[in-house]
């Protein structure tokens, strides 16, 4: 080999960690799917891009409104990089059951964002019904309103209301209504007495709801533990209460059922891409805290729980590296 020859492979071999680095610190373009703005998740998403930029400056991200079951659809056909919904929804895509009509087995996770998220049926002062069960016993044609279809909020509703022998559609025959509409809208209409049950899952004590009842008179929704039972055998979610005086109306602790929020991506998405999304994280969880009040009592160690929906490679990188999970 010439002289020539041996400089430049030195010279290129000298170069290879540079280029490593380099590219390494290459900037990432990112789409996250949220919720509506003005909420938890866009809080949330937004500050999760915040923390992105900071990790790697020149990086771009982008939000989108979204909801539960059409953010994970996009992340699910590459359309953006990561979507926030609920880790119950996300295991019926990865199985293909309603309401997804096919399989989305590349759906993974990055993160925990949210493990509060509580079922909450408030009913109405003079209501017909006092319990769940109450309603199929008695054929009762309530009025409720179970959140926008293509959401956890309304699939637990549902899930909740059959197993208590009330399915939706027995509800309408016995003369009843189900609305299907938002968590806002809801609340309105329970205030102008045009519905008699509302639903979300939401954390608790929610300031929305202690806002929006103040001045009316409401209670929760009695049910009994088989009926949380068979709700988490069907959903995946998980029992939790709410400790008593939680609310002004609410004396006693109501046993109930939590969802888990998660951030999604796909398995296609590039392994350093999405451990460096962790890693920004971890790096700036103090902001991403103070992002809105459903990230403040989470703490860096439960960000690997995903309720069940497997983390991405990249994501398990982090964890490991940041000695979260073995």
């Amino acid at each position: 080999m010439t002289s020539l020859g041996r400089r430049t492979l030195l010279g290129a071999a000298a170069a290879l960690p540079a280029l490593a680095r380099a590219r390494a610190q290459e900037a990432l373009r990112i789409t996250l799917a949220g919720g509506s703005v003005g909420g938890a998740w866009s809080a949330i998403g937004n500050a999760i891009g915040e923390a992105i930029r900071r990790q790697r400056p020149g990086s771009a991200f982008s939000y989108e409104p979204g909801r539960d079951a059409a953010n994970v659809t996009l992340v699910a056909q590459g359309r953006v990089q990561l979507g926030i919904a609920h880790a119950q929804i996300a295991l019926r895509a990865i199985k293909g059951e309603p309401p997804f009509d096919r399989a989305m087995p590349d759906l993974r996770a990055v993160s925990l964002i949210d493990s509060e998220a509580a079922w909450q049926p408030l009913v109405r002062a003079g209501a017909p019904v006092s319990t769940l069960e109450e309603i199929a016993a008695r054929r009762v044609p309530v009025r409720v309103t179970a959140n926008l279809r293509g959401t956890l909020m309304a699939l637990a509703t549902e899930e909740a209301f059959a197993a208590a022998g009330a399915p939706f559609a027995q509800i309408e025959r016995w003369g009843g209504k189900v609305h299907y509409v938002a968590w806002n809208d809801a609340l309105e209409m329970l205030k102008n007495n045009q519905v008699d049950i509302i639903t979300n899952v939401v954390d608790f004590p929610s300031r929305q709801v202690i806002n929006a009842t103040r001045g009316m008179e409401v209670r929760f929704l009695g049910f009994g533990s088989d009926l949380v039972a068979k709700v988490n055998a069907r959903l995946g979610s998980t029992p939790v209460t709410i400790p008593a005086n939680a609310y002004p109306f609410q004396p006693e602790p109501v046993h109930t059922f939590r969802a888990h929020v998660i951030l999604l991506t796909a398995a296609g998405v590039p392994a350093d891409t999405i451990e460096t999304v962790v890693q920004a994280m971890l790096a700036h969880f103090d902001q991403i805290q103070r992002s809105h009040a459903t990230m403040a009592r989470l703490q860096p160690a439960a960000l690997p729980d995903t309720g069940g929906v497997a983390l991405h490679d990249g994501a398990a990188r982090a964890y490991r590296a940041a000695g979260l999970i073995r």
